[in-house]
C-alpha cells in the first residue's frame, strides 16, 4: 500500500468516495435508460428527443436522492413519496408543452413523445430509489412499446381502413 493510500484511509477519504459510488450508479443508470428512450424519438424526429428523456430521467433520480438522504439523519419516509408525486405531477406540465393541436380538424399530436417524456421520469424514480430490476425491465418494455407498438399501429391502421393514419413516419 503506498503512502498516499494510507492518508486518504487516515482521514476518511475512502469513506468518501465509496458514498458516492452508489449515488453515481443510480445517477449513470438514469442517464442512460432516459437517453434510451429519447434516442427512440429521435429516430422519428420528434421534438423531445435524446438529452430532454436523459435530463428529465437525471432531474427525477436526483430529486428522488435528495429526498432520502437527509442532512441531520432525520428520516420521513413519506418524503420520497411526496417528491415522486411532484415528479409526476411536474413532467405533466412539460409533456403537454410538446402536444400540439394541427389544423382545423385539431389534430392532436406527439402524445407518445409526452408519454415518453413521462415514462423517462418513472425510470428516473426506479433508479434513484434503487429498484434496478424495474428500471431495466420499464426501458425494455418501454422500448418495445415504442418500436413494436409503432409496426402494429401502421398494420391495423391499414387493415381497418381508418383514415386518421399515425402520424410516426
Amino acid at each position: 500500500m503506498r503512502v498516499d493510500a494510507n492518508i486518504a484511509k487516515f482521514v476518511g477519504m475512502d469513506a468518501f468516495f465509496s458514498d458516492l459510488i452508489e449515488p453515481f450508479f443510480r445517477l449513470t443508470a438514469a442517464v442512460i435508460v432516459g437517453a434510451l428512450l429519447g434516442l427512440n424519438r429521435d429516430l422519428y424526429r420528434k421534438p423531445a428527443g435524446l438529452r430532454l428523456c436523459a435530463l428529465v430521467s437525471l432531474g427525477a433520480c436526483l430529486t428522488t436522492l435528495i429526498a432520502s438522504e437527509t442532512p441531520l439523519g432525520h428520516t420521513d419516509p413519506a418524503a420520497a413519496s411526496r417528491v415522486m408525486q411532484g415528479i409526476v405531477g411536474g413532467v405533466g406540465f412539460l409533456g403537454a408543452g410538446v402536444i400540439l393541436h394541427e389544423g382545423r380538424e385539431n389534430r392532436v399530436r406527439n402524445l407518445i413523445t409526452a408519454a415518453t417524456i413521462w415514462m423517462s421520469a418513472a425510470l428516473g424514480i426506479a433508479c434513484g430509489v434503487g429498484a434496478w430490476r424495474i428500471a431495466v425491465l420499464g426501458a425494455i418494455v418501454g422500448l418495445f412499446v415504442l418500436t413494436v407498438g409503432l409496426y402494429l399501429d401502421r398494420m391495423l391502421f391499414g387493415r381497418l381502413g381508418a383514415e386518421d393514419q399515425p402520424a410516426e413516419k
